[in-house]
């Protein structure tokens, strides 16, 4: 997706990347909260068209919990909470130190979908046992919409933790990395 949107919008469909970018200095306060806004709106289309093509299968019964993100009985391997908390953390702020590296002026040019691509990978690779890997609060709060129940509990740790972590790496980077 990188490839292909990336030189129109950037490529952000998740908040948490818009909001370390910005803090990153890498994009700006006028587009952050229209961004956000688009980004869940779409994530809660995108969700509601993947019901509607499960739901029009002849044996359709439930959606189940259509991958949504949760810790302790929720988890897909049964990890807790404080589990859920780091791993979303940690992999947000390497996934964003991955985007805003990649994508320096420094940087080789035109490698950075690669990089991004292949971190992105590497991130769902881990957390997927863990949380059903979120990282992006938007993705969590469609799929939380669709299969609510307890997942509707939970769907704070999945904002605070992508947030939190955003927050950090937008920071590093400024501070550390982004140094002429």
């Amino acid at each position: 997706m990188a490839y292909a949107v990336g030189h129109i919008s950037g490529g952000h469909f998740n908040p948490a990347v818009s909001l370390g970018l910005w803090i990153g200095g890498k994009f700006e306060t006028k587009n952050l909260v229209g961004y956000i806004v688009a980004q869940v709106v779409d994530a809660i289309a995108a969700a509601e068209l993947l019901y509607l093509i499960l739901s029009n299968k002849a044996d359709f019964v439930s959606i189940g919990d259509l991958a949504a993100n949760g810790y302790d009985e929720l988890s897909p391997d049964g990890y807790s909470m404080t589990a859920a908390l780091v791993a979303e953390f940690l992999l947000i702020v390497f996934f964003l130190l991955i985007i805003l590296g990649s994508t320096n002026e420094r940087a080789p040019k035109g490698f950075a979908p690669i990089a991004i691509g292949l971190g992105f990978t590497l991130m769902h690779l881990i957390s997927i046992p863990i949380t059903n890997t979120s990282v992006n609060p938007a993705r969590s709060t469609s799929q939380v919409l669709l299969a609510g129940g307890e997942f509707t509990g939970q769907l704070w740790l999945f904002w605070v933790a992508p947030i939190a972590g955003a927050i950090v790496a937008g920071f590093i980077h400024k501070g550390v990395f982004d140094k002429e």
